[in-house]
């Protein structure tokens, strides 16, 4: 509501603070000259908001009179998107998946979409960036077919409206939040504003009618969520589907979860009839054959899950002043701190060798527990030494040649041994040489002559 207020003098005294209405050029009171001086004619409008009383289903309640079973968790049908988002979709939940173009954010959506549909729940798929012919042919091929789930072609955030209105559904997913537009904001889709306004309108109909929304988000080139920032802080949980295109191994993270944990990590492999679980991903990351000189096995930590991945590495003499270092899939700035360490304090030389180091299956592990499975495989491929299947390493390397322990050390111990790896190198062998003597130990037979130098 909006109130005037009497309008304020135009002229007042600097000295005295005498008003008048009018200017003169002497002061009425203190009668100086050039003391009277205009100030800023105020506008007079007030602006308050009237309280209003909310309505009966709406009141605020003690949060010990709240239970969470208000609010059950529902299974998106899919177990590895389900661990994501810490056990399920809970209803009325705004959800944003992003992530690099083509990585297979759509077909992880449809997929989810049919699993949801073939649970009995009635599934709107809104496409702003395929025709609803496109959409029936991918689900064609990756078998998403079913009548409870609709299809959607739209660009207008009213139309989208509309059909929730119309079909009533249970789950609704937009593909892209950028590609929709809204009447009541100017500018072209996917600009900030009409970013903004579909979002909060969407979310409003999520939490006005506990209807869960799964939004996708383009991303940029750094591989942040296009468009505002507020975007994110809108929504209860941010999704991040990543991946390599030269693999078809791929992860989605929780970057925010309201619900749940964000350590979770989910695990899918890219297949030719669309997206597949991948609820043990251990074999995907290890060769397969006899053991071979410069190979070692590492436990990694993608949110909680333990997974071994190998890591191999070739050591190659050469005469060139500055040897190559060529790394894939670890951090290229610890793998020269290991080799350093390596030749200061371990006697193993590597600095007239080039060096190959690589993890298998195109996952990245940049983490500090990959340190000693690093050393120990570069070792290896300069003394030939092959280390058997069932031995393991996780430690992190100091400059001094000390191997540190790792966060969740037990839990990697303990997949370890689940796995079938009978012996685990850690921080337990004190330092690098200690631990390049208990791999000498346990090591697996010698494939060429013993004028090579051991461990």
């Amino acid at each position: 509501m909006a109130t005037r207020k009497p309008t304020a003098p135009a002229y007042v005294c600097t000295e005295c603070g005498w008003t008048t209405a009018k200017w003169v050029g002497r002061c009425g009171e203190c009668q100086q000259w050039g003391t009277v001086t205009e100030q800023a004619t105020q506008t007079g409008i007030v602006r308050r908001v009237e309280a209003t009383a909310p309505a009966a289903g709406r009141r605020a309640r003690p949060i010990t009179s709240l239970t969470s079973q208000e609010s059950p968790r529902r299974s998106s049908g899919v177990a590895e998107f389900d661990r994501v988002l810490g056990g399920g979709i809970v209803p009325g939940a705004a959800i944003l998946l992003s992530g690099e173009p083509g990585v297979g954010k759509s077909t992880l959506l449809l997929e989810v979409a049919a699993a949801a549909a073939r649970a009995g729940r009635r599934v709107l798929y809104a496409s702003g960036e395929e025709s609803t012919a496109q959409v029936r042919l991918r689900a064609e091929r990756t078998g998403a077919l079913h009548d409870e789930l609709y299809l959607a072609a739209e660009t207008d955030l009213g139309t989208i409206l509309g059909h929730i209105d119309e079909v009533s559904p249970e789950l609704v997913i937009v593909d892209s939040v950028q590609t929709v537009a809204s009447a009541l904001s100017d500018g072209a889709a996917g600009q900030p504003a009409q970013v903004r306004e579909v979002a909060s309108a969407l979310i409003r109909v999520a939490k006005e009618r506990d209807l869960p929304i799964v939004i996708v988000g383009h991303v940029t080139k750094d591989g942040s969520v296009a468009g505002p920032r507020v975007l994110e802080h809108l929504v209860d949980v941010v999704c991040h589907f990543e991946g390599d295109r030269q693999t078809s191994l791929r992860f989605v993270r929780a970057l925010k979860n309201r619900f749940g944990p964000t350590d979770e990590v989910g695990c899918f492999e890219m297949t030719g009839s669309g997206i597949a679980e991948v609820p043990d991903p251990s074999s995907l990351f290890l060769s397969r054959g006899r053991p071979e000189p410069g190979t070692c096995v590492a436990i990694a930590l993608e949110g909680r899950r333990a997974m071994p991945v190998e890591v191999q590495a070739l050591t190659i003499p050469t005469q060139a002043p500055n040897p190559r270092r060529v790394v894939n899939g670890l951090d290229s700035s610890r793998v020269a701190m290991v080799l350093a360490v390596l030749e200061r304090r371990a006697g193993i030389r590597t600095s007239d060798k080039d060096v190959y180091v690589s993890t298998v299956g195109g996952v990245r592990f940049v983490e500090p527990a990959a340190d000693l499975a690093i050393a120990i495989a570069v070792a290896g491929s300069l003394t030939e030494n092959a280390v058997p299947r069932t031995l393991a390493a996780v430690g992190e390397l100091s400059l001094a040649g000390e191997v540190r322990p790792v966060t969740q050390a037990a839990q990697r111990r303990s997949e370890a041994t689940r796995l079938g790896y009978a012996h685990v190198i850690d921080d337990r062998s004190a330092t690098l040489r200690g631990a390049l003597g208990d791999v000498k130990a346990h090591r697996a037979p010698r494939r060429l002559d013993d004028e090579i130098p051991a461990f």
